[in-house]
Formats: structure tokens, sequence, C-alpha cells
């Protein structure tokens, strides 16, 4: 409890909440078994960089030992707590797998070997397999006194105890399980209509008599390890920073232990040398079951067909564009607004792509932070500059586990002639935008998005992007890349809220002018749908103004760490959505007296967003747009299928009520294509 007497969720113990929810998901018997199975897969995938990034914080915190003793108590027991949650979690992930996902793959004709010991029709088959495929490749090094030798994160081992037949001397037995010579599920002939899959780790089980010859077998068992993956760079020159994050990166792999998981049937004396020998501690460990890795499960094989997937809309053409002439003609006609995935992520690529060839067009400015691989988007802005076009491109380095696709882009582009701005010392530029410049009179366009320049992630995550002329935002946005490119110190923005400069202010203003209406005898309304809501400043505004009567709709996929259902958090409702796509635009709503305020933007309310970020959220001016946004946030706030609502103990809790049922992605699909086919 603060000062205040406001109580907020700690981040993390929130964020593990909302992984929950994604685990739920794959016991939810109503989707497509493969449906159920990536989510299995998400959650595990999640869980895996939560221990290399936070809880490796948090232990950082602990032995660095030059934080105040609070600093520490409070880390200790935030770790305490994160423990606890995901040890619970843990028995709930295997008992989804082991009691729900198995069973309903063998319905479906599908045996997943639970044993290292095959039935007899395949003993043959995986004896063979093994020796040929997997042997190669196995390097068992002996456990002693003294042991050392490097483990590696993300990776599978087994460690097994075998028992010298003559002289009884018991021996511990490391085992690297082969990751990428050799699939994690083995594909086994199938016998009278049924298809088999064996894990890689359960042939080698069954193989280890023909590995260990004299020796009797005394147990073998999963272990895996998380290491501190985050980068922390210091305060570099724009020089140095290159071959900073390229050195950080280098060592990501060697970072320091943040988790110990070992099967839970490991006995104690087995787990007790174990720990002894690779100096692990108590709080180091976390129970896992036979099977880890599952995020391995996305890549299980689906020999029966579509029919046990989950299956995808195809996302829609747009008639206005696609009648258009050109998208500049477009755009300059009208606001634009495109809703990924359900609306195709083409029409940037051919933006883009009119941009490289238009005679008008002087000069293009964008920022990247995440791009796909091979990225269209860079193909594009390449061609532009081979074109004679003056290409910026803001390119930050510190995007987590993208750092080197990025370097690698950014060299790409370097040597087509395009200006590349490297990361800000000690500041993250997560907005994303884009302006065309063009000679004299010619309409200049802008691009504002809530989600990356990434063609491959656009099919998954639900993002907006806004394609406007409008000469305010277009002059604002270039005013952004000013600062980025050093040569505006303190600017001033017109309508652009840009973090670390009016956004935080306005917002503060936006929120307390809904409060002044209700004290005046009006309406007072805010909608914020948003990725995570951590910043304590913001969160008490919220208190204050759902206190005073604001009624307020918090849609939030991830961390919240607002306390709802408290005597200060009255008209406060929390939302969060999981389904088939992941939840990841930025929209707020102010009701303000009926003017309805609107804006799309990158940002959310964490600390770092809001403080340590260039973050940018364009208002809405076009009415259409305006009312489009306004009915798509409407639409999920009426979801009853695949919506939570937060409690007071961070239990997430299915909305549920007697209206026609209301899955708010699909039915956002079918609103789209209705007003599509209303064109």
């Amino acid at each position: 409890m603060e000062e205040t007497g406001y109580r907020y969720f700690k981040r993390d113990v929130s964020w593990l909440s909302f992984n929950y929810r994604v685990l739920l998901e794959a016991a939810d018997e109503t989707l497509p078994i493969y449906e159920r199975i990536r989510f299995l897969s998400i959650y595990a995938s999640n869980l895996e960089e939560f221990y290399e990034i936070r809880v490796a914080e948090h232990r950082g915190t602990i032995m660095k030992g030059i934080f105040t003793a609070g600093d520490v108590g409070l880390a200790e027991e935030t770790l305490s707590e994160i423990t606890d949650e995901v040890n619970r979690q843990q028995q709930a992930f295997y008992r989804i797998f082991n009691e729900r996902i198995l069973p309903e793959l063998r319905r479906q004709k599908i045996c997943l070997y639970q044993s290292e010991e095959p039935e007899p029709f395949h003993r043959e088959f995986v004896r063979n397999y093994f020796n040929e495929e997997i042997f190669p490749y196995l390097s068992p090094v002996t456990i002693h006194a003294g042991f050392r030798t490097f483990i590696r994160d993300r990776r599978l081992y087994l460690i097994t105890r075998i028992i010298r037949k003559e002289t009884g001397e018991s021996l511990y037995v490391l085992i690297k399980v082969p990751h990428s010579k050799v699939s994690r599920f083995i594909a086994l002939p199938p016998h009278k209509g049924m298809h088999y899959f064996m894990f890689i780790d359960d042939v080698i089980r069954y193989n280890l008599p023909s590995i260990f010859p004299g020796y009797e077998l005394d147990g073998c068992y999963s272990i895996k390890i998380s290491r501190d993956a985050d980068i922390y760079v210091e305060e570099e020159t724009s020089q140095t920073i290159v071959q900073a994050i390229r050195r950080k990166v280098g060592k990501r792999k060697i970072g320091a232990l943040s988790r110990f998981m070992y099967d839970r049937a490991m006995p104690r004396d087995f787990l007790a040398y174990i720990c002894e020998a690779f100096d692990i501690a108590d709080d180091d460990l976390v129970v896992g079951g036979r099977y880890m890795n599952l995020q391995d499960m996305s890549k299980l094989p689906n020999p029966v067909g579509q029919g046990l997937e989950q299956q995808i809309p195809s996302p829609m053409r747009v008639p206005y564009l696609e009648e258009a002439a050109s998208m500049f003609g477009a755009v300059k006609a009208r606001d634009v607004l495109l809703y990924f995935p359900y609306q195709s992520f083409d029409y940037l690529l051919r933006f883009l792509m009119e941009a490289a060839f238009d005679p008008d067009v002087e000069e293009i400015k964008i920022t990247q932070y995440r791009v796909a691989e091979n990225s269209a988007v860079i193909h594009s802005l390449i061609g532009a500059a081979q074109n004679g076009k003056k290409v910026t491109v803001f390119v930050e380095l510190k995007a987590r586990f993208d750092e080197e696709n990025n370097m690698s882009t950014a060299e790409k582009m370097k040597k087509a002639g395009i200006k590349i701005i490297y990361s800000i010392p000690g500041l993250k530029v997560h907005a994303k935008v884009a302006v065309i410049l063009r000679k004299g009179e010619a309409t200049d366009f802008a691009y504002v998005s809530t989600g990356n320049f990434n063609e491959k992630t656009a099919k998954i995550y639900a993002d907006m992007a806004l394609l406007t002329c409008n000469k305010a935002i277009v002059d604002d946005i270039n005013r952004v890349f000013s600062v980025l490119e050093g040569t505006l110190q303190e600017p001033q923005f017109s309508c652009l809220l840009v973090a670390r400069f009016n956004m935080v202010p306005e917002l503060v203003r936006m929120i307390r002018r809904e409060t002044e209406h209700v004290k005046a005898g009006r309406k007072g309304r805010i909608v914020l749908k948003m990725n995570g809501l951590h910043d304590r400043r913001m969160i008490d505004e919220l208190y204050r103004a759902g206190s005073a009567g604001v009624e307020i709709d918090l849609l939030v996929r991830g961390i919240c760490c607002l306390v709802p259902d408290q005597p200060y958090s009255p008209n406060i409702r929390v939302t969060r959505i999981v389904d088939m796509f992941l939840e990841h635009a930025r929209i707020w709503y102010f009701y303000n007296d009926g003017a309805e305020d609107l804006y799309l933007t990158s940002s959310d309310w964490m600390n770092r967003n809001l403080n340590r970020r260039i973050e940018t959220a364009a208002p809405v001016l076009s009415p259409s747009v305006k009312r489009e946004m306004i009915d798509i946030l409407h639409i999920q706030l009426q979801d009853n299928v695949k919506a939570c609502h937060i409690d007071a103990q961070l239990r997430n809790v299915f909305v549920r009520n007697d209206a026609p049922p209301v899955r708010a992605q699909q039915a956002i699909y079918d609103y789209i294509k209705a007003k599509t086919e209303g064109c």
C-alpha cells in the first residue's frame, strides 16, 4: 500500500496472470486441437523469455549488492511470488497437456508416446532410427566433483544415473539432446489407422542400454536452464553503439542463470547431487515435468489435415484502394485506416512502392523497430534509394532479440545509399511512423501505426495503421525525425503527442478534463486500449478520475498494475482479450463532452514507454475513420466469449452474460466485411 492509500499489482505477477490466460486457451475444448497446442507452445515460449529478461533482472538486483536493502528486499519478495505462481501454473500446464491435449490427439487418431517404451511393432524402427539419425550427435559427459561444462540456455538435456554392474558404482551422465540436426518429434510408421509420434527425448531414453553397456540404468530425467538474455548498453556514443550491441549480443548465450527446471519425478538425492555439481541454489529451482521445451509442440506434425487447425480468415481487400488509380490519390482524397490482419498488409507495400517511383517524391523517412527477415519493406526502401530518392531510416538496434536482424538490414540499406540513424544512447525509439516528402506544392503523406513495419507479424498481430496527408500530422512527424537526426532539441508539436515531450502532460490534461465534465454534471468517459499499464502516475490519474465518476474501460491485453474493484477504483473495468490474433493495437478515447477525441498510438502506459522511449500518438481527425474505430472498441467491450475481466486478485474471470455471443475478433472481421461489401 502506498502513502496515497492506493494499491498496485506487481508488474511481473500481473504479466504471469496474462500468460495464464494464454494457457487457458489450450484448455478450451471448443477450439481445434492444433490451435490449443499452439497456445500451449506460446505459453511456454512466453515463460522462457520472462525468465531470460524479467527474472534475470531481479536476480541481478540481488547479486549486484549495490542497491538499497529495500530494493533487494523487494526483488526477493517478487521472486518468491513469481516462483510460487509459476509452480502453480506449471501444474496446470502439465495437467492440461496430459489430461486434455493428449487424449484429444488420440481421439483424432494421433498418438504421441508418453513413455520410452514403444509398442512392439515400433521397437525395431526406433532402434534403427536412433542408431542412424541420433547416436552420431550424442556426446555424453560424466558429472563429477569439480564438474565444469557449459550448459546452454533454451536447450534440452537429459541426466541419467547409471550403476556399474561389476562394482555397484554410481555415475551421473549429462546428455545434450540434439537441437538442430533432428526433429523434436519422430514420426513412426502408422499402425491400424493410428499416426504415431515420439519425442526425441524418449527415443534416446529407450536406447540408453546401447549407449552404456555394462551399466544398469537408475533413472533418466530432463533438465533445462534459462539465462539472462537482456542487453544493457551503457551511454555509448553513436559511433560505438553498433559495436556495443554486437558485443553484448555475443555474450547473451553465457548470461547468468535465471532458472533451473527439473523433472518433478527426479528423486531428492538425485536432485541434490545435480544442484551441488552445478552450484544451483534452491531459489533457482523451478519444477517441470517429463517433457520440457514444450514450445516445440508448435512443431508437432499434423498428419490428419486442416480440420484440426484454426481456420484463419484471409486478409480482406479494400475496394476503395483497389479501385484507385494510385495510393497517393486515394489518400489525398481521404484518410485511410488499415486494420491488420483483417485487411491486407500489401497496401503499405504499394504505398512505399509508389513512393519509390513517383517523380515528385524527394525523400522517405521511416522508423525500423522490428522487420521481417528478407523484409519486403526494406526491399522497397532500397528500391527507392536506387531510384534516386533520399531515404532516411532510423534503426532501433536495441529491439530485444531483433538486434542482429536490425544490424544486418541496416548494413544492406547503407550499401544501397540509404541514410541510417542508429539508436539513441539510453533511449529506445518505439514509434512506428513514416513520411513521404514531395517537391514544391505536391502533397506530402504520413503513415502512423500501432505495429511494426513487418509483413510477417502483420498476419497474426491485430494492428491499426493510418494513411493521411493531413499537413499538421505530416509536419509533426517530420519534427520527430528532426529530433532523431539531432537537428531539433526542443520541438513544439501542433497535434501529435510524443513521449518525453508533450505526451504525458496532454494525457493528464485529457483525463482531468473528463473529471471536470462530470463535476459539471456532464458525462465523463474514457476507453484505453493498450498492451500494458504500469506507470503509477497515470494509474493514479485514472484512480482519481474513476472516483470522481468518470466511466473508464481499460482493454489491456498484458500487464495491468491498476487494481479494480477497490474503493478508489469505482467505475473502472479491466478487460483482457486473448484469441487467434494477438491484440496489439493501441487506441485512446476521451468522450470530451461529445467531441470524442481519439488517438492511434504505438505507446503503452508503461514507465519505459512514457519516459524512456520516443513514442507517438496521432489524433484521428477523419469522422469516418473515427466512427469505425469507435465501433471496433464497442465490439471489443461486448465480447462475452474470449474476454475476461481482471478482478482484485488478478484472476481472469470470463465474461458470461445473457447477451448473444460476441467473439470480438470474428465480429470485427464480419463488421469490416459488411462495410466492405456495402462500399
